[in-house]
């Protein structure tokens, strides 16, 4: 099985150094040791930046980026950030998306000069259509969280938090097919954090692998299902899992919008549902409390509803940060509703 190591993550570190933001960090309420990393910031509006940059300047630098251009599959935030990365470097991108992808993230795709064409309904769909595309076009086919330099470029994140927070007990990150997982997770362990690894009920393919021993497909139904999409999780994510104190959390779609909720009234912080799913497990661990506090049959309840794996709790006093991973959404649906 494919392994990612922190000499990985510090050549990532090293190579995108200057191309990138580094990641804003903001205390969510004064004295509760719990963080926000703010990587909704970052260029192209999600960590996907990072490891599209590292990706191509790798190549760029191994003389391995032909004339013919980078093509990507995307959900659309691996898409944006590829494309941002190949008009830095000055290649074509040709993004394959599916017909469900936002149209505010294609209309960034084109902003950003992508060729951009839509493919299925589902990502996997629009995969196979982008690897067709890569063996009769001669483009070099990046990947949206399959590949060791994409993974590794997302693990720069941990180290630019771990070097704020030095003292951080626990990270926390949504999960789609695991490349920021990977990434993240091989840095932590190098810095002795535990990793929360968070997805949608419906769309657990990071969660089946884990169970299964190995990635297995499963179905995808959520509301974050445009950033959190993935069939099947990719065997790095499994690997720095099994090396790593890693926890995988569940959590629902209701808590979610919930979250991305919470995050615009209390924040003004516009999120994607895929950047919300991170902080709902915190706020479906903190309901799971709640319910048992309630007393027995409250409790029961609360169980039921959420089921085992589902949410998490920190310890008293311990340190955590969650990742806002994207912004890239429509707001609309966060205006405040007629009257108030």
């Amino acid at each position: 099985m494919p392994q990612l190591s922190y000499g990985d993550v510090k050549a990532a570190a090293d190579r995108i150094a200057g191309r990138v933001r580094p990641v804003a960090l903001a205390e969510a309420d004064t004295g509760t040791g719990l963080w926000l990393a703010l990587e909704l910031l970052q260029h192209t509006g999600s960590f996907k930046a990072r490891g599209a940059q590292n990706f191509l300047q790798a190549h760029r630098e191994a003389g391995t980026l032909p004339d013919t251009g980078v093509t990507i599959a995307s959900g659309g935030n691996a898409g944006l950030a590829c494309a941002w990365a190949a008009r830095q470097q000055g290649v074509r991108a040709t993004v394959f998306v599916p017909t469900t992808a936002p149209a505010v993230k294609v209309a960034k795709l084109r902003g950003y000069g992508a060729e951009v064409r839509q493919a299925g309904s589902e990502y996997a769909e629009a995969l196979a259509a982008c690897e067709e595309f890569a063996a009769t076009s001669g483009a070099l086919a990046a990947h949206a969280y399959d590949h060791p330099l994409i993974a590794a470029g997302a693990g720069t994140l941990l180290a630019e938090i771990h070097r704020q927070l030095p003292g951080l007990d626990t990270v926390v990150v949504a999960v789609g097919g695991g490349g920021l997982l990977a990434g993240v997770a091989t840095a932590a362990r190098h810095h002795g954090i535990r990793t929360v690894a968070v997805e949608p009920e419906h769309s657990r393919a990071f969660h089946a692998a884990v169970e299964a021993g190995h990635p297995v497909d499963v179905p995808v139904d959520s509301v974050a299902a445009d950033a959190l999409g993935a069939r099947r999780a990719t065997p790095l994510a499994l690997a720095a899992a099994r090396d790593g104190d890693v926890r995988s959390v569940l959590v629902p779609d209701a808590a979610i919008v919930r979250a991305r909720r919470g995050l615009w009234d209390d924040r003004r912080l516009a999120v994607e549902h895929a950047a919300a799913t991170a902080l709902a497990a915190l706020e479906a661990g903190a309901g799971e409390a709640a319910g048992e506090a309630a007393g027995e049959a409250a409790g029961e309840a609360a169980g039921e509803a959420a089921g085992e794996g589902y949410g998490y709790r920190p310890e008293p006093g311990e340190r955590v940060c969650v990742v806002l991973c994207g912004a890239n959404t429509d707001p609309t649906d966060l205006a405040a509703p007629a009257g108030r």
